[in-house]
């Protein structure tokens, strides 16, 4: 699967923090039936590099899986060699950047600045994570466009329902969602994942309409 790709056509990539272990895969597969084909688990969750294990082994074909919130080089390399295909950080970290390409990962920066997004992509970012959004908003990535139309960003941080549209319509190639797509911290009832399902399916509808590409 060619993950850049599928990150650029399927606009979503849903972060996994803090996930139960034995959740996860349920997680995924039901985030698949709503058309997410990216998933992020960051270093920082319990037993990380078994759940990125997990899913490339058992969603091969069917979903990319990444490592998020890494920090360097070595986390990198554990998270690829484990099944990772991308590779995303909150910050800029010239090392991480080179052993993600190095091993033939995609390569996710975060960045927030006009600098320190060019620096992230002159250094090899595919993608740059412009992070955080939050107070931000759409009408930041649409600014950065102005300088910076060459450059892939994927806002992450503050994207929730009501706004994703509107990253995508000012120039996102995609966007980085947590807990306003899976919230890690209620309880797995018997609705969790029929809601979680729905709320996947809105996303991926938002993101995907005619609407979202104009």
């Amino acid at each position: 699967m060619d993950t850049l790709k599928i990150i650029k056509e399927t606009k979503l990539i849903a972060i996994l923090r803090n996930a139960d272990p034995n959740n996860i895969l349920p997680i995924v597969k039901t985030l698949y039936k709503a058309g997410v084909r990216a998933i992020e688990v960051t270093m920082n969750s319990p037993k990380a590099l078994e759940s990125i294990e997990l899913i490339a082994n058992e969603m091969k074909g069917k979903v990319v899986v990444g490592a998020g919130t890494v920090l360097d080089a070595e986390s990198a390399r554990l998270a690829i060699l484990s099944g990772a295909t991308f590779i995303l950080s909150p910050t800029v970290n010239k090392d991480t950047i080179r052993m993600s390409k190095k091993y033939g990962a995609v390569s996710i920066p975060g960045a927030l600045t006009p600098t320190e997004i060019l620096e992230a992509y002159e250094y090899g970012g595919d993608i740059i994570k412009v992070f955080p959004t939050t107070t931000m908003g759409p009408e930041y990535i649409k600014d950065l466009q102005g300088p910076l139309p060459h450059i892939p960003l994927l806002p992450t941080g503050g994207v929730d329902l009501n706004n994703v549209e509107d990253f995508i319509k000012a120039g996102a190639v995609g966007v980085g969602l947590g807990s306003a797509l899976v919230n890690t911290k209620v309880e797995i009832t018997d609705g969790y994942y029929d809601d979680l399902e729905k709320t996947a399916q809105s996303f991926y509808n938002k993101v995907n309409s005619e609407k979202g590409r104009a």
